[in-house]
């Protein structure tokens, strides 16, 4: 047998591992315990938090560190601490918090091991909040300021996520990493007609990983692979020896990738590691 191309691999979680029923499909999960089993180093990558990534990386027995709110934490699945964390500074914080309350924004922050969120003017904002495991709501002016990862804004009337993230990276204009999407593109959130904008700290995005891989493991960027759906997976994918996009990708991230495979509702990845492993 050939000995393999690539010696690691990363993983996102929603639409890559985690398909639109919410689980990892039982030939995908095997195949990636399989990996684990024989050494293989696997990662996640994931705009999650801890609190939302612990049950995946149980179940599929992955013990490295997972990067996690995009890149701005390193969270460990065995000590479930964070073993890195970047924090927003106080005046994006204020700046941010700001912009959300003189647009009367929906908006969630972040900490270590916590979640708030503004308490929801109406039952459409209550729904935008659903999957955010182990949230506290609060009034707007309770929202902590300090300690954060990062801060999420939930717009409805914005024709579009990326112009609303210029407008608030405009107001900041400070050291920040932005991340933006609709909010429909979630699986459980596919009528919302909300925008959302994350603010995280100066970080390497999901790149993280690799990053992480080259320092602990001595692991060359070049022989590791990223597979990936969303524009958020990009800057994994640019720093992969092979960047893999899912069949359902976002065009720039499907644009960013060397190849593509299939739905993260077949079987594909578990073809994908039989091929490359």
């Amino acid at each position: 047998m050939s000995e393999p191309t690539y010696d690691a691999i990363v993983f996102d979680l929603d639409g890559t591992l985690v398909g639109e029923d919410g689980h990892v499909r039982p030939r995908v999960g095997d195949a990636v315990r399989g990996l684990v089993a024989r050494g293989v180093p696997v990662m996640i990558a994931t705009g999650r938090s801890e609190l939302g990534t612990v049950q995946i990386a149980r179940e599929l027995q992955i013990e490295l560190p997972c990067v996690v709110y995009n890149g701005a934490g390193l969270w460990c699945p065995r000590s479930d601490k964070l073993l890195e964390e970047r924090l927003i500074s106080d005046v994006a914080v204020q700046r941010t918090l700001a912009f959300a309350a003189e647009r009367e924004l929906l908006t969630s922050v972040m900490q270590n091991h916590r979640k708030f969120a503004s308490r929801p003017a109406d039952p459409q904002e209550l729904d935008a909040l659903r999957g955010l495991e182990g949230l506290e709501l609060v009034e707007r002016a309770d929202l902590p300021t300090e300690y954060l990862i990062r801060i999420s804004i939930y717009c409805r009337s914005s024709r579009d996520s990326g112009s609303l993230a210029r407008e608030l990276e405009a107001v900041i204009d400070r050291p920040i990493y932005l991340t933006d999407f609709p909010l429909n593109w979630l699986a459980h959130q596919r009528s919302s007609a909300y925008q959302v904008v994350d603010v995280q700290p100066p970080c390497r995005g999901k790149g993280e990983a690799i990053r992480w891989l080259w320092e602990e493991r001595g692991i060359d960027p070049a022989r590791v692979v990223a597979v990936g759906d969303a524009t958020n997976d990009i800057p994994m994918f640019e720093r992969a020896g092979l960047a893999v996009a899912m069949g359902e990708s976002m065009t720039e991230a499907r644009a960013s990738a060397h190849r593509s495979i299939g739905s993260c509702d077949s079987d594909a990845i578990a073809d994908l590691i039989a091929e490359l492993f």
